[in-house]
């Protein structure tokens, strides 16, 4: 007979009410559907090792990511977001991931930082992972609704000494703005500024012009979606050193690929 309760109930073997959480994360709506994690690294050529593997959401056979969020309603964020950050903690762990471990979060998805954590602090704390380990992007493509608010998860998130991140630089809506509010520790262009900037001089000096700014907040900048050497070299000479995309590796589903080191050297 199936399972009627729903990942998270089965993973701590109870109510969520016992793990802890605000009256709203309670009253949230639970997130029933069957989900995955694929993984994909992030090198540091600096140091010729792998700096994080990032955690993807797919669906039950596989599904990409764009076709499992296109389902998710706005009253079901908080449960699909809570669901996520247990499901990659405790896959890696099962896989026996020894690197960092990206997770992404929809800041509109988090009531109280204080209390909206616990979950992931209960569920690396089960499976026995290091919480230091963790990094939580943020991505820029989502609409924040309070930019307070966000800012308030990340300020909390930085001082339990959790690397934090903006994905998609460069996509979103808020452009320098959120680089100047959040100041994470890391920032992931967008692969739209990647894309054969080898031959795109604009693109060439748009890269340029965040990589100085980041440098003079102490941001590190990661190049996401890198898929040709042409773009890797070209990065690589402007003096970028974390790399994450098709050339280093693909994302794998409840695996985790090891880089291809020959085509970065």
């Amino acid at each position: 007979m199936t399972d009627p309760r729903t990942y998270l109930e089965r993973f701590f073997e109870g109510t969520l009410a016992d793990v802890g959480g605000c009256v709203r994360c309670r009253n949230a709506q639970a997130w029933h559907g069957e989900l995955r994690m694929a993984f994909q690294p992030i090198v540091d050529m600096a140091q010729q090792e792998v700096f994080a593997f990032e955690a993807l959401v797919r669906g039950p056979a596989g599904e990409p990511a764009g076709a499992v969020l296109a389902k998710v309603t706005d009253d079901q964020l908080y449960g699909f977001d809570q669901t996520c950050r247990v499901l990659a903690i405790d896959t890696a762990q099962r896989l026996g991931l020894r690197s960092r471990l990206s997770i992404n979060f929809l800041p509109n998805a988090v009531y109280e930082p204080q209390t909206c954590i616990r979950l992931t602090l209960a569920a690396a704390h089960k499976v026995g992972f290091d919480p230091y380990r963790l990094v939580f992007e943020m991505t820029e493509t989502e609409k924040i609704r309070d930019p307070n608010h966000a800012l308030s998860i990340v300020r909390d998130y930085q001082s339990r000494g959790f690397l934090t991140a903006i994905d998609d630089f460069g996509a979103g809506y808020s452009g320098l703005n959120l680089l100047a509010d959040f100041q994470p520790q890391l920032v992931k262009l967008d692969m739209a500024l990647v894309r054969d900037i080898d031959r795109h001089p604009a693109r060439q000096a748009i890269v340029a012009g965040v990589m100085g700014t980041c440098a003079a907040l102490g941001v590190q900048v990661v190049a996401e979606g890198v898929e040709t050497r042409a773009e890797y070299e070209q990065l690589r000479t402007m003096g970028l050193t974390l790399f994450q995309g098709y050339l280093v590796a693909r994302p794998a589903l409840e695996a985790l690929p090891e880089p291809d080191w020959a085509a970065l050297a």
